[in-house]
């Protein structure tokens, strides 16, 4: 409970979430890094504002900085909002400065809470230094990688000393605090909210929902070395999931679940509604992605081709992505019944992604000759575990491949070829992105379909990282008709690209297709 200031024989309660719901559990759980997700309306930021209001007026003064991110300025309009609604009620001479400048809240005790966006990793260096005990984020799955949220928490700290920091009477010398002692360290707080929706949904679910049930506290242990005792000491960090739903939000109107529960798009639906992280919606191919699309692994007849696509990457992932297109002749699947689809029907059959940990868009930084080998030693096991029978065709690559960066250094597709590794340069004309996603949504329709026409498949659990990202990849917020080239995009890229190799390049209709 946050009360404001005595009226008479009452007390003014600004802010009261209900007893034994998950937000009064959020607003008292003292971890360093805590993740408030689930359904819309579950009053999540209302918690995140409270979490930082608790600690004013304890003492801390300006050494109690906050901020929230968000990834846009125009979406902080609403968290804004939300605080103006609540800090004003506490009646204790908080004033909100609104300039785009500044647009922050601050105390006459000195603390501030300021609000901020930042949509890249590169935006970190205008708060490199900083200093903030107290760190928010709105709607974390927002950011498609955790690039810039890793880096933002190296100012996550505080220099405020307890013994000479701490208010004294100017008369006595005395502390001000009631047991007459220093305060406590102020507290280092991550507080994040979100949906499970999202360009970041895979690496926000990686780090804070796969690891353990909601409400487990994590705990991290590590040797570091102390500055103020001059010595190594062991420290930890916790960290926790909590799920809100709108049904611990008395604040919240029925007309408000209605139509949340209104929403044609199913999958956005359990999103929004129940906080589903197996569901994704609000992407360039979410609308038609589902289990039609999946086929368990299956030896490719050695009449069917086989293909390698590659979007090259270095600092970030490298795809290698394997395919195969039927010709009419039946296949076996592991049930002893067969799978003879359309004439043209694509099948990605394999894929080697360059990261070790999908989510966090890092790639491995290996040399263009160890991809080539490693492109080569999976080619082999698959031929000698009778995945395949056929020699791989060269498929389409990103043209990185072919940029003669320097003179008289060979470019990465000639030291790839050094090794016995070719492709084919990928389509980059003009229209090209926006022309393949359309063919990849109609190939992808007449999977849906079942009709005459060829379709997309993908093996499983063959294409783990392409079923991990494609699913979820965002639209881009201005050219609607291709996808947002910050998320992580590389699968989506070679997946692309041998498509419309596959196609011929050309789509069936001109028309384009939005997602509803």
């Amino acid at each position: 409970m946050l009360r404001g200031p005595k009226h008479k024989t009452e007390t003014n309660v600004v802010y009261e979430p209900a007893p034994g719901t998950a937000q009064q559990f959020a607003l008292n759980c003292p971890v360093d890094d805590l993740l408030i997700c689930g359904s819309r309306g579950g009053g999540k930021s209302a918690v995140q504002l409270m979490n930082f209001r608790r600690l004013v007026g304890q003492g801390y003064g300006a050494f109690l900085s906050g901020v929230i991110f968000d990834r846009e300025f125009k979406h902080l309009g609403d968290i804004v909002k939300q605080s103006k609604k609540f800090f004003y009620k506490f009646n204790d001479g908080a004033k909100f400065y609104a300039s785009a400048s500044e647009y922050k809240w601050k105390w006459p005790t000195g603390e501030e809470l300021l609000f901020r966006h930042a949509k890249n990793e590169e935006d970190y260096d205008s708060f490199h230094g900083h200093e903030y005990p107290w760190l928010g984020f709105n709607e974390l799955t927002k950011w498609p990688t955790a690039a810039f949220f890793d880096k933002i928490k190296s100012t996550n700290r505080s220099s405020f000393n307890p013994e000479t920091d701490t208010p004294r009477c100017k008369k006595t010398g005395r502390y001000l605090t009631p047991d007459g002692q220093p305060l406590p360290p102020i507290p280092l707080r991550v507080v994040s909210t979100t949906n499970p929706s999202g360009a970041g949904r895979n690496w926000v679910k990686t780090r804070y929902i796969d690891p353990a049930p909601y409400g487990t506290v994590l705990r991290s242990t590590a040797m570091v070395f102390d500055p103020k005792l001059q010595e190594d000491r062991e420290l930890s960090k916790t960290k926790i999931a909590i799920f809100s739903s709108y049904r611990d939000n008395p604040y919240l109107a029925a007309e408000y679940i209605a139509e949340l529960d209104g929403i044609k798009d199913e999958n956005l639906r359990k999103a929004w509604l129940f906080g589903d992280w197996n569901a994704v919606g609000g992407g360039a191919l979410d609308d038609l992605w589902g289990s039609h699309l999946y086929l368990p692994r299956f030896d490719i007849p050695p009449t069917w081709r086989v293909f390698r696509g590659f979007d090259w990457g270095s600092s970030h992932p490298f795809a290698v992505a394997w395919f195969a297109v039927s010709n009419g002749e039946e296949a076996t699947l592991p049930d002893g019944s067969t799978f003879c689809p359309p004439v043209g029907t694509i099948i990605q059959i394999n894929e080697w992604y360059g990261t070790e940990e999908i989510g966090t868009n890092k790639g491995l930084k290996m040399s263009a000759k160890n991809v080539a080998l490693g492109i080569v030693a999976r080619e082999e096991a698959m031929r000698d575990n009778g995945l395949i029978s056929v020699q791989v065709e060269p498929g389409p690559a990103d043209g990185q491949i072919y940029q003669v960066r320097e003179k008289d250094v060979d470019t990465i597709a000639k030291k790839m070829e050094a090794h016995g590794v070719y492709f084919r340069p990928a389509d980059k004309s003009p229209g090209s992105r926006v022309n393949g996603l359309q063919v990849l949504r109609e190939y992808m329709e007449a999977t849906a379909e079942q009709g005459d026409d060829p379709g997309l498949f993908f093996m499983e659990p063959n294409c783990r990282a392409t079923i991990a990202t494609l699913p979820v990849l965002p639209r881009d917020d201005i050219k609607l008709d291709d996808v947002d080239t910050d998320a992580e995009d590389h699968m989506y890229d070679a997946v692309r690209y041998s498509v419309m190799y596959a196609a011929g390049g050309a789509a069936r209709s001109i028309e384009i297709k939005h997602a509803t």
